[in-house]
């Protein structure tokens, strides 16, 4: 889609890949909301780019709407809604599946998939009336496949990859296009790494923020449903498919890897 002249939103737009969809955006010709919990780095981005910043806690229904509603009243109606902002925790401290604490359980919940739903409730009532929109849904590669030590932001990425089919299915006929990005390792603040002092694609395929938002960019403009800065991602889903019990056992075989190399990923039982 042509970009100039569009409004977008974009949450957890502050840093890292948030903050390098906002400056491509920007760079597109689009007029940016950026949204984030922080609400003192949402506006020193948005003065960078020349839009808002808007503080919201995405997993607040009541937030997504005042953010809807803020960016309309200043820059108009919402042509592209980029729910970003996500959460990841790990399976520590007892390195089981289902021993994560129930509050983080549900923070994964409400941010990684809940803040999908509300974004789309509330502004796809305007996109049909004006005709069509664009939604961009982050999730994950470990949506695709799985991440070894962090049970409840698989399972999550998962539902929100499940959740962004069910708005293409519903939706693609009402105009509103639909694109999930899964990328695997981003340097970003959630793996730990500065991208600030990384170049890209020097540690096992991590890619730069800007990179990704590249991705998105290109995806948009061919409509693509499924967007994967790391083209391995597919070959990896179609070995998935292929053979589920192998797949798996491949799986059981990277964890003890990774166990291996991380003494402390054992079960502390």
């Amino acid at each position: 889609m042509d970009l100039a002249g569009k409004v977008v939103v974009v949450t957890g737009g502050a840093m890292g890949i948030g903050r390098a969809l906002c400056e491509r955006f920007a760079q597109a010709g689009a007029k940016v909301a950026v949204v984030d919990l922080e609400a003192k780095l949402a506006q020193e981005v948005a003065a960078t780019i020349s839009g808002i910043g808007l503080a919201a806690d995405v997993g607040n229904e009541a937030d997504i709407q005042r953010v809807v509603a803020e960016t309309e009243r200043q820059l108009g109606p919402i042509d592209v809604f980029c729910s970003n902002a996500g959460v990841a925790f790990s399976d520590a401290p007892d390195w089981t599946a289902s021993d994560v604490p129930t509050d983080k359980w549900m923070t994964c919940w409400s941010v990684n998939v809940m803040a999908h739903v509300y974004a789309a409730r509330a502004v796809i009532p305007g996109m049909i009336a004006r005709g069509g929109g664009y939604l961009v849904n982050v999730a994950s590669a470990a949506g695709l496949l799985n991440q070894i030590g962090d049970a409840a932001y698989s399972t999550t990425k998962h539902a929100a990859i499940g959740f962004a089919e069910a708005l293409a299915i519903t939706h693609g006929d009402d105009n509103i296009k639909v694109s999930v990005l899964c990328p695997q390792a981003v340097a970003t603040r959630m793996i730990g790494m500065d991208e600030n002092g990384f170049a890209g694609n020097a540690a096992d395929g991590v890619l730069v923020p800007a990179q990704v938002a590249d991705a998105v960019l290109e995806g948009m403009g061919e409509e693509k449903f499924l967007i994967l800065p790391h083209p391995q991602v597919l070959e990896y889903c179609q070995h998935k498919a292929g053979n589920y019990d192998r797949w798996l056992g491949g799986m059981r075989k990277l964890r003890r890897s990774v166990v291996a190399q991380n003494p402390e990923m054992q079960y502390k039982r």
